[in-house]
């Protein structure tokens, strides 16, 4: 699943293009993606034609379009959605579930195309959700917002028994950290996925807040991870940070600190890699 680093690729390239941009036409070409926009497809077109464009904002792993009338166009890339911006005429994705045709205040014409082949993801129009859509508002900050309360994080944490990697994972204490980044903060950090927050420090836990900061910025400037053609940036280009992963997708290679092979095991139906020397297990209470 795309995390913060790849959808805020996408927000900077959506706004770099289509702010001051007019909405002139909205086609759904399959229901689900805007299945939860109350208003249905119909209404969903009705809410949107018209409208320009004034900003692309970003919480965690959602993005919204804000609106000139005060609503906004939430969207979520699930696992497998994109936001494309195309000439017109250009052929259509195998996957085009929503085309939006926009005009530039150059008057250019331009399409942004929401395409998803699992679609997972999906689009909706939030009532008065310019600044922030009340569909979100439970989701915390990220730790790239320059308004986000390390020292709330780390009173948060170090009173939860939860391991820290759950915790890191928790949108509700600290958004768009995904599988990912968390292993690859959690190995730069030297510190095994299992530890329970009310064991670390606030000084561990600052660190490792570093780390997350610092995995994150070096994926923004490569563009995102991309494991396969499913992620992409408003152009359709891969990002190409899975070329500097240090735990994650790593089993069996030799750790860049230690040459201790990086182990994998099995986590909330998905995986979590760490080196066995470097990221020592918790003891048992």
């Amino acid at each position: 699943m795309p995390e913060l680093p790849e959808v805020e690729v996408v927000r900077a390239g959506l706004e770099r293009h289509v702010v001051d941009s007019t909405i002139r036409a909205v086609e759904v070409l399959h229901p689900r993606p805007v299945r939860r926009d109350h208003r249905g497809s119909t209404g969903f077109v009705a809410a949107l034609v018209g409208r320009r464009i004034e900003a692309v904002r970003r919480r965690g792993k959602y993005f919204w379009i804000a609106l000139d009338n005060g609503d906004a166009l939430l969207g979520h890339l699930g696992m497998s959605g994109q936001m494309l911006l195309h000439e017109p005429g250009a052929p259509d994705e195998r996957h085009l579930r929503v085309r939006f045709t926009l005009a530039t205040p150059e008057a250019r014409p331009l399409e942004m195309r929401f395409v998803d082949q699992r679609m997972f993801g999906g689009l909706a129009v939030s009532a008065g959700g310019a600044e922030l859509p009340t569909e979100i508002v439970h989701i915390a900050r990220d730790p790239i917002d320059p308004d986000f309360d390390d020292a709330e994080f780390v009173r948060r944490a170090r009173r939860r028994t939860s391991a820290i990697k759950r915790l890191l994972l928790d949108q509700g204490l600290i958004s768009g950290v995904g599988n990912i980044y968390a292993d690859e903060a959690l190995w730069r950090a030297r510190l095994h996925g299992e530890r329970p927050g009310d064991r670390l420090t606030g000084q561990v836990l600052r660190g490792l807040l570093g780390h997350v900061r610092d995995v994150m910025g070096e994926a923004l400037a490569q563009g995102g991870t991309s494991f396969d053609a499913l992620y992409v940036n408003v152009n359709g280009e891969s990002g190409y940070f899975d070329r500097s992963l240090d735990a994650y997708g790593q089993e069996g290679e030799p750790c860049r600190r230690c040459g201790t092979p990086i182990r994998r095991v099995a986590f909330m139906n998905r995986s979590s890699y760490f080196c066995p020397r470097c990221q020592r297990p918790p003891r048992r209470r």
